[in-house]
């Protein structure tokens, strides 16, 4: 017999400064500072969060989708590792 394995997605505390969201067995914190999307988003809109198929996570009322490796690392690689535009 094949086991069936379900995720959910719930926000667990909001606050001024970000919020809460538990994914499966793994909670993190969404910053605003790092999260502007969310930023002047309603506590309803938040609050009101899908985790659509195995890796992804949705605000039906943002229409914002995110992976959680997005959520957990959402700062840009350091500047060492870009590289440069090249300009004519």
């Amino acid at each position: 017999m094949i086991g069936i394995f379900l995720k959910s997605a719930k926000v667990t505390s909001i606050n001024s400064y970000g919020f809460w969201i538990k994914c499966g067995d793994e909670e993190l914190y969404l910053p605003f500072v790092e999260f502007p999307c969310f930023q002047h988003a309603t506590v309803p809109q938040i609050r009101k969060v899908k985790y659509v198929r195995s890796n992804r996570i949705y605000w039906p009322a943002l229409d914002i989708d995110s992976a959680p490796a997005a959520l957990r690392n959402p700062l840009p690689p350091p500047a060492s590792t870009l590289h440069p535009a090249s300009h004519p």
